[in-house]
C-alpha cells in the first residue's frame, strides 16, 4: 500500500474514533442504551490499538481517552458487558485495517 493510502485510512478511523466519543460524550454508569456503552468501547479499543501501534499523540490530538479502569468492576453488569464486546471488536477491527500500514 501507498504511503497516500495509508495516511487516508489512518486519518479515516482518527476520524472514527473522534465521532464516536463526541456520540457518547457523558455517558454515565448504567446510563443510556447499550449500544453507546458499546460505541465507547468500540473507539477505546481503537484507541488502544492505535497507543501500540505508535499514533498516541495523533489521537491525543483529537481525544482524552477514559482511564483503562472505565468499567472496572462492572464487567458482568450489562453496560459493562457491551463496553468489552465493543473493545474486543474495536481493537480487532482497527488491528486488521491497520495492518501493514506501521511497516512501511
Amino acid at each position: 500500500m501507498n504511503q497516500p493510502d495509508s495516511e487516508h485510512r489512518l486519518h479515516t478511523l482518527l476520524q472514527l474514533i473522534q465521532r464516536l466519543y463526541a456520540e457518547t460524550e457523558g455517558l454515565a454508569e448504567g446510563d443510556g442504551d447499550l449500544q453507546s456503552w458499546y460505541n465507547r468501547g468500540y473507539a477505546n479499543g481503537m484507541i488502544q490499538v492505535c497507543d501500540e501501534l505508535g499514533y498516541r499523540e495523533r489521537v491525543r490530538a483529537l481525544v482524552r481517552p477514559d482511564s483503562p479502569g472505565l468499567i472496572a468492576g462492572q464487567e458482568f453488569l450489562p453496560w459493562g458487558k457491551a463496553y468489552r464486546h465493543g473493545f474486543e471488536k474495536g481493537a480487532g477491527e482497527i488491528r486488521a485495517a491497520l495492518a501493514g500500514i506501521d511497516e512501511q
